[in-house]
């Protein structure tokens, strides 16, 4: 498993992690929208922790400052 992110895509992601958590955590977004955002924040926080999205491998996509690493 090669890193294919980024530091800017790591940090947006755990930027928008912590929107979403801070919303759910205010009752901003609350119920079954809430729930699945919940959850997307936490793909998006392991994702970036590890550096590696598995959804960028279809589309041929990296992200990382160094392109020969895959």
């Amino acid at each position: 498993m090669k890193k294919n992110m980024g530091k800017a895509d790591k940090m947006l992601r755990m930027v928008v992690a912590l929107v979403i958590g801070m919303l759910y955590i205010n009752k901003t977004i609350s119920g079954f929208l809430g729930d699945i955002l919940v959850l997307l924040a936490i793909v998006f926080v392991i994702t970036s922790l590890i550096g590696f999205c598995p959804l960028y491998i279809p589309f041929g996509m990296n992200t990382t400052e160094n392109q020969d690493q895959i």
